[in-house]
């Protein structure tokens, strides 16, 4: 399955040097996806795998035109080129093709996106989902207070963060759209059926946004990330089962996930941002971590384009009034750490465990400069035990739900976050993946009561409006074993668990 911020994930704050752009010598890779003894010859190429690659540029239409040559040249092609930021997405089966084309006039990095061949054809939930039967939706809505949705009673989350109060005074504007980057979404759910923008919506699986209707909904039913992720933004207080935290706003779905391996690959992520910025929609949540790296090291050419590639392309939706949420990943790893162990990587064929510094070594997007990083709490407004974390890394914090705290006021007592699901369902997940909607949820309303506000303001709004728990006083072990599970660093303003403090849906809409 992808990197779904419901999956284990992670994020940090990238230095700001790392916007990259520069042409820079790289050092030798430390995994390269192709062999850096292979022959280029014409036989070889004929017998060895295709491959994706990103090839970053400089702007300039001369040298853009001069890369597509070169491309060509090494025995590869173009699938589609993004002049404004100078990326541009190539297939080749040439062994040598990024060796090659790095030595390129004009290219200022390039890599493999990935270390398996492409076929014919990472999310952030931790766990597998639970479905709500029909037979206790029913039960549950015949049980509903008055004004309130069928199945909000068990929406302990949008309680947790004043969502509910929040939406009788300014539910959103529907002049205000949240793009859900992920696995797709079902737009024929009737929770989401009346704030769906289709025209802002589309499949950029492969690098090239596919506009033709449903090319947005996801390729299987088991691909609900998506849909989970749209209901918690925005599920439409009519009547039928959940509400979102901005009921009021529109949601569209950009599908990167690949239909078969549901991995999100970088050139389907940079299509998605340019997408989301180019259809002029405000705010994108990114519950996933790009494919195959959990961590993209910058001593790595492959790694070090991937992140040129997106890091790019989510700054040109900054600077076209974009605001990006992304979760903080669920390996309960310390971001502000001086060493992690990566064991999952690279996702796509055999991982290699190896240890990275969080500091070099980057989950994109969610530790590129300018993009808000969620971590995820329970009903006790405590870290979810899962949850990344990391002072100085994390912004904010959100429910995102957690099977050891159990709400005491709803029907089921489920600690995790109940949403929409494809095919006219819905069911609970927890993770960080759960985590960043909310917050996305709240600077869309955010975006509806302040219309005019910059993607950096709405963040800085996001922080001072949040409210911090601070600190646990006593030891964290979430699981009752009598270990302390992660350190909290910092004080009762900022810190390590929860960043700036708990998003606040009421605020956002009365100040």
């Amino acid at each position: 399955m992808a990197h779904l911020r419901s999956r284990r994930r992670i994020a940090l704050t990238v230095p700001l040097g790392i916007a990259l752009a520069a042409s820079v010598g790289f050092a030798p890779g430390i995994a390269s996806a192709v062999p850096a003894d292979a022959p280029a010859t014409a036989s070889a190429t004929a017998d060895a795998p295709k491959l994706a690659y990103v090839v970053n540029t400089r702007t300039d239409s001369k040298t853009i035109a001069y890369v597509k040559k070169a491309i060509a040249k090494a025995d590869g092609s173009v699938v589609v080129a993004y002049p404004k930021i100078g990326v541009i997405v190539a297939h080749s089966a040439n062994p040598d093709f990024g060796k090659q084309i790095r030595k390129v006039k004009g290219v200022q990095s390039a890599g493999a996106t990935r270390t398996s061949p492409l076929t014919a054809a990472g999310t952030t939930e931790e766990g597998a989902p639970s479905f709500l039967s029909k037979s206790e939706a029913k039960s549950l809505g015949q049980k509903a207070d008055t004004g309130a949705e069928p199945l909000e009673a068990d929406q302990w989350d949008l309680r947790a963060i004043g969502a509910d109060k929040a939406a009788k005074i300014n539910p959103g504007s529907s002049k205000v759209t949240v793009g859900v980057i992920d696995t797709g979404v079902d737009d024929t759910h009737p929770d989401l059926a009346p704030n769906f923008s289709a025209s802002q919506s589309a499949s950029c699986v492969g690098g090239k946004a596919d506009t033709s209707p449903g090319a947005w909904r996801p390729a299987q039913k088991e691909h609900y990330h998506g849909t989970h992720v749209a209901g918690e933004i925005a599920a439409a207080r009519n009547g039928v089962g959940v509400a979102g935290v901005a009921p009021g706003v529109k949601v569209a779905g950009i599908k990167v996930a690949d239909p078969v391996s549901e991995l999100f690959y970088p050139e389907s992520v940079v299509c998605a941002f340019v997408f989301a910025a180019d259809k002029g929609i405000e705010i994108t949540n990114n519950s996933y971590y790009v494919d195959p790296w959990l961590y993209n090291c910058m001593d790595d050419p492959d790694q070090r384009a991937i992140v040129d590639a997106v890091n790019r392309a989510q700054l040109y939706a900054q600077k076209k009034g974009t605001l990006n949420l992304a979760s903080a990943g669920n390996s309960n790893h310390d971001l502000a750490s001086d060493a992690i162990l990566d064991d999952s990587s690279p996702d796509d064929s055999t991982p290699v465990p190896r240890t990275i510094d969080p500091s070099e070594c980057f989950d994109v997007p969610t530790q590129l400069p300018g993009v808000v990083t969620v971590s995820a709490t329970g009903v006790q407004d405590l870290k979810s035990y899962y949850s990344t974390y990391g002072k100085g890394v994390i912004d904010i914090a959100a429910p995102g739900g957690d099977k050891y705290q159990i709400p005491a006021d709803t029907p089921s007592k489920n600690g995790r976050i109940l949403s929409t699901m494809p095919g006219n369902e819905y069911g609970w997940l927890q993770g960080t993946s759960m985590a960043s909607p909310h917050a996305a949820g709240v600077a869309a309303l955010l975006k509806s009561t302040h219309p005019k506000a910059s993607p950096a303001e709405l963040q800085r709004l996001l922080k001072a409006q949040a409210d911090n728990p601070g600190c646990p006083t006593a030891p964290y072990d979430p699981d009752g074993d009598g270990k302390v599970d992660a350190v909290c660093e910092g004080g009762k303003n900022k810190n390590g668990f929860y960043g700036n403090g708990i998003v606040d849906a009421l605020d956002a809409v009365k100040k």
